[in-house]
């Protein structure tokens, strides 16, 4: 069950807190979002398995990030 303000973690009900539940529902909407595809620049690239990046369109598949297809360098 999803609610309007917390989306996807509306299923922890009110466990764990509002911090918690707001990092965990935008880090879900950002992993399960289209993102920029590096070779056919479609945003069509979504995630396979965590690390795992696919795109629909030219079907390349690439190594990132468990939640966004690249991680900040340091």
């Amino acid at each position: 069950m999803a609610t309007k303000k917390v989306g996807s973690a509306g299923r922890f009900g009110c466990r764990y807190g509002k911090r918690v539940r707001r990092m965990v529902a935008k880090v879900e909407s950002s992993s399960r979002a289209f993102h920029v595809c590096p070779q056919c620049k479609a945003p069509k690239l979504k995630r396979a398995n965590a690390g795992l990046w696919s795109c629909t369109k030219c079907g390349v598949k690439i190594a990132g990030g468990a939640y966004a297809p690249s991680t900040r360098r340091r």
